[in-house]
């Protein structure tokens, strides 16, 4: 039996998330109180017009364009708005309020996260963001708690799903980046600007959300290394499905030890070759996927919907149900643990293994003067694969070269890539992939 207050949730923004958002929790209502031991009211939704069309039927007494007043008439808030501002300072004054907060808002996170979290241990509120990294797919509480008492050692993400449809129908059918690219916009998975999108942006915001989580450590938006896929060509493609991998999109985190000996962390996101009996070569369309390696846990992969109005708003709910919770149990909100103060380390300290396409002179020697340079910055070579195209035009036949490499510090590798570019026998360097997931 029901006893405890009913419980006032406001909700910020009301687009496709936040419509679903409301809809589920007005169908859901009384399912919800028995979970939870308490009623949820929603007593409304601020928006900024509230006559604009909506993709799903809501109340219209719910709509205001006053999201103070319903903030601070709240016990919980939903902030579903997105961008930075107002954001940041509708959050600021909910948790101020005692209230607590739930958000999906990934970039506010990356970029104010330190400064909410802080707000909220202040007054003893909770933050509650499940719904910020990979839609549906619960990771943001297995790394709170589930494996807060292991180490993680790193994690191989596809946080983006745009990214990931293109690449796989690259790979899949046999289109150009962007063909792909004019599907995922017909079928809704890209915005009309992609640039987020493809540009590793969306990606690299996940990435500093995790790698704080995972290394309890800050990682700042800003030391994120970002590459994204517009320079991803189907003859790439093409190529990695011969040698036994897939291209994905990957944001990396990662504890690691440098050369001189510091324990630090790394956060990145580029495109990289996955080798096809990998569990994240088999993510495909707009799915997402993040795999963890952790000393005890071992090897651990969580896979689903990582973007959709529905899909997102059941991590939503789901924080929502941890809030109500918590407030008829009671206690304070459990701080976040940002307290290891591990270095971010530069993307120049980590190791990793590169796969470097080349046109080449065909002449005698060209190998030889290769693997010398190859030897002279400390870099071993794994693979190395030869084809020999004439030309009729052109006297002296041109030759393609793969070589894949042994693991060595991402500063070596590129040294050994812009001394392969400025030698005389090296006509271009057509091609360098990261190789992860060994």
């Amino acid at each position: 039996m029901i006893e405890y207050r009913n419980l006032r949730v406001a909700l910020l923004g009301a687009g496709n998330v936040g419509a679903e958002v409301a809809s589920l929790l007005i169908a859901h209502r009384d399912e919800l109180a028995e979970r939870i031991g308490a009623g949820l009211e929603l007593v409304g939704i601020a928006v900024r017009d509230v006559d604009a069309p909506r993709t799903t039927e809501l109340p219209r007494e719910l709509f205001t364009t006053d999201a103070e007043s319903l903030i601070l008439g709240s016990d919980i808030v939903i902030e579903l708005m997105g961008g930075l501002e107002p954001a940041r300072e509708y959050i600021l004054q909910a948790l101020n309020s005692g209230a607590d907060v739930i958000t999906g808002n990934k970039a506010l996170l990356a970029t104010h996260g330190p400064e909410l979290f802080e707000a909220a241990e202040q007054v003893g509120a909770q933050l509650y963001y499940e719904a910020a990294v990979a839609g549906a797919i619960p990771i943001i509480r297995p790394l709170h708690d589930s494996l807060a008492g292991d180490q993680v050692r790193r994690i191989l993400g596809i946080v983006n799903g745009t990214t990931n449809f293109i690449l796989d129908r690259m790979h899949t059918t046999g289109v150009t980046l962007e063909e792909a690219l004019a599907t995922a916009t017909e079928l809704g998975f890209a915005e009309a600007d992609p640039t987020a999108d493809v540009d590793g942006f969306d990606a690299a915001q996940k990435a500093a959300i995790l790698a704080s989580l995972a290394f309890h450590t800050v990682v700042p938006l800003e030391s994120v290394h970002r590459e994204g896929i517009t320079g991803i060509s189907l003859g790439q493609v093409q190529a990695a499905t011969r040698a036994g991998y897939v291209i994905k999109l990957l944001a990396i985190c990662e504890r690691l030890v440098d050369a001189e000996g510091t324990d630090g962390v790394s956060a990145r996101v580029y495109p990289a070759l996955v080798p096809e009996d990998h569990p994240l070569a088999a993510v495909h369309g707009a799915k997402n996927a993040v795999f963890i390696e952790a000393d005890a846990a071992g090897d651990v992969m969580f896979y689903g919907a990582g973007a959709g109005g529905r899909e997102t708003a059941s991590a939503v709910l789901g924080d929502l149900v941890s809030a109500a919770r918590r407030h008829v149990i009671g206690g304070p909100g459990i701080a976040e643990s940002r307290h290891a103060n591990l270095p971010v380390l530069p993307m120049s300290s980590i190791t990793t293994r590169y796969q470097i396409t080349l046109a080449v002179v065909d002449q005698p020697g060209v190998l030889a003067e290769i693997a010398n340079l190859f030897r002279d910055h400390g870099v071993s070579v794994e693979t190395l694969v030869q084809s020999v195209a004439s030309d009729t035009e052109h006297p002296d036949p041109t030759a393609t070269l793969v070589i894949g490499t042994h693991e060595a510090s991402e500063s070596s590798l590129a040294a050994t890539v812009t001394a392969l570019a400025a030698t005389s026998v090296v006509e271009s360097v057509v091609s360098v992939l990261r190789v992860e997931g060994l």
